[in-house]
């Protein structure tokens, strides 16, 4: 009823708790950029279909699966490895799957961040709607880093939470993965920069999630003390100072991602003008 699309690479801790939970499809397709430990061979225990391709960047990897895979059913959910999702998530999916008279071609759904035992709900920007649940055809990705979804027909939104588990990795992965991160947005805060369009003020209120955000990320890109006022904001603003010690140290985190993609910016100025570092 309900196809399962993963992507990996080197995810041997995270994947047996990913797949336990989705375990009532199919049909679950491993996404897999040529893992170096035991993915690919945990993702065939669990009678998994594996499909590989040397990673490139985040939408045409994505834009790749949805045009390339044939997937067995009509409806697709796309899970990271770090992500478990809920029974209650799974039952809503099946009743919108057995419903043939939606309108809808994809739906969004929020998901609780879990860190260091608990859901920081206040420090990590909740709710963020995600593009989840799809018909493939309708569905490609823009953005080389943290992709944005491009939707042909109407969305949907869900009730129901997956959660994600982010760090299981630990905290070396965490900062390896932001790292590269950082260096894509980067990269697209230099394209945004060099747009003479400016700032798209009035997508600042869209009621479209995929502009609204789009529209925010530009506008930081100009922000002075990016990294400081993300700290702020965090704590004090979106609350994440009632996530107790857990929160505390997220933010932390996050204001010296911010600071990362603030400094890479600046170093691709200085080679763009020809100056070394």
């Amino acid at each position: 009823m309900i196809s399962v699309l993963i992507l990996t690479y080197n995810e041997e801790i995270n994947l047996p708790m990913c797949l336990e939970s989705l375990k009532w499809s199919d049909d679950i397709v491993l996404f897999d950029s040529f893992s170096t430990d035991r993915t690919v061979e945990i993702a065939k225990e669990h009678g998994c279909r594996i499909v590989q391709r040397k990673f490139d960047n985040w939408s045409s990897h994505q834009n790749w699966a949805v045009q390339n895979i044939q997937f067995k059913h009509p409806w697709v959910y796309y899970s990271d490895a770090d992500e478990v999702v809920t029974p209650e998530l799974v039952e809503e999916l099946r009743q919108i799957a057995r419903d043939g008279h939606r309108d809808e071609v994809a739906y969004r759904l929020r998901f609780k961040n879990m860190f260091l035992g608990k859901w920081i709900k206040h420090s990590s920007l909740y709710p963020t709607w995600v593009l989840r649940f799809f018909k493939p055809a309708n569905v490609r990705w823009e953005r080389v880093v943290n992709p944005t979804p491009v939707v042909q027909g109407k969305e949907g939104r869900l009730r129901e939470h997956f959660l994600h588990y982010t760090f299981r990795k630990g905290f070396y992965e965490w900062w390896r993965k932001h790292n590269s991160y950082s260096s894509g947005e980067a990269s697209e805060a230099i394209k945004v920069l060099a747009n003479e369009q400016g700032i798209d003020w009035v997508g600042l209120f869209s009621r479209v999630p995929a502009r609204r955000r789009a529209a925010l990320k530009e506008l930081s890109f100009r922000m002075p003390f990016r990294s400081s006022l993300i700290f702020l904001y965090l704590m004090f603003i979106r609350l994440g100072i009632l996530d107790g010690p857990a929160g505390w140290t997220y933010c932390r985190m996050r204001a010296y991602y911010e600071f990362m993609i603030v400094a890479k910016i600046s170093e691709l100025k200085r080679k763009n003008r020809g100056e070394t570092n």
